[in-house]
């Protein structure tokens, strides 16, 4: 019987006797790596540009606004109409952004390094989701908490608008759930940034236009109840409709008013569908890229 030729080197590899955080910490991980990349944050200072502009013109309007309740004493913008007025803003942000979560893993195909354990395939989705939708609330909601404390501070006559201010909060968790699912799910069909961008912002565009060309041709015979649910078709006005003045009963965003009575209902669950549709629609993306 011959001796065994095999040997075995030590090359300095050492163990990993720490504490194991799990399958919980690698998701938190993960999103929180997604959302610093979201802002450019641990990237290139190119990567930092745009979402750091963007920042800045969203929170343009309310620092304009601060500076003329002070010189005037009076509101000069609502909390309520801040997201539709700003959509355009929060459209590019989306557009820009939301490539950033799912191209990258897709083009060089790692998916499947990050679902070796202990992360699962709904693990990842979610991580990359919550990132997209804190990014969103966070570009909304700093504004509106901004203008609601310069309107503490300058201290303008009659009663602070905290009813305005919580239900325009609301609607920011609302427009960054839904805007969130759409454009990260729409990003994840390419593994290429470029196309993924011009992807969103199509969708933006098309939705913007058809919802506005189709409500003023209704409006135009009379027919409201129509242009009502016309409006629907762009995002914006759908979660204005289902969660500000649907549950709120805020004052609508849009130039006319929108579906009542079992209306807001059905606005409701059409804004629940979509996510729930874009987020069955990223799982499934993701399970066929991990099987690659």
């Amino acid at each position: 019987m011959s001796e065994p030729t095999g040997v075995i080197h030590d090359i300095g590899y050492r163990h990993y006797d720490g504490v194991r955080l799990g399958r919980a910490h690698a998701a938190v991980a993960l999103t929180v790596h997604s959302l610093r990349g979201v802002f450019g944050l641990g990237r290139t200072a190119r990567a930092k540009i745009i979402p750091f502009l963007l920042a800045g013109v969203m929170l343009l309007p309310a620092v304009v606004s601060i500076a003329i309740m002070a010189l005037v004493k009076r509101e000069a913008m609502g909390y309520t109409t801040y997201a539709v007025t700003m959509q355009a803003v929060l459209a590019i942000f989306l557009a820009s952004q939301s490539p950033y979560t799912v191209a990258p893993d897709l083009r060089f195909r790692v998916l499947p390094l990050y679902l070796s354990r202990p992360v699962t395939l709904v693990d990842y989705v979610g991580a990359k989701l919550a990132a997209m939708i804190a990014a969103m609330f966070l570009l909304l909601a700093v504004p509106l908490t901004v203008l609601f404390l310069g309107e503490v501070v300058v201290d303008l006559p009659g009663p602070t608008h905290t009813a305005d201010y919580l239900i325009s909060m609301a609607g920011a968790v609302g427009y960054a759930v839904l805007l969130a699912c759409l454009g990260v799910a729409i990003s994840s069909f390419t593994p290429r940034r470029g196309l993924g961008v011009a992807s969103v912002i199509a969708f933006y565009l098309l939705t913007s236009a058809v919802s506005t060309v189709i409500a003023a041709t209704l409006e135009s015979v009379n027919d409201y109840t129509a242009a009502a649910w016309a409006w629907m078709i762009n995002p914006f006005f759908l979660v204005d409709a289902a969660v500000q003045v649907g549950l709120f009963g805020a004052k609508p965003s849009a130039p006319t008013v929108y579906p009542s009575g079992t209306g807001v209902a059905v606005t409701i669950l059409l804004m629940l569908a979509l996510i729930a549709l874009s987020m069955t629609a990223l799982v499934l993306r993701y399970r066929k890229a991990a099987a690659r």
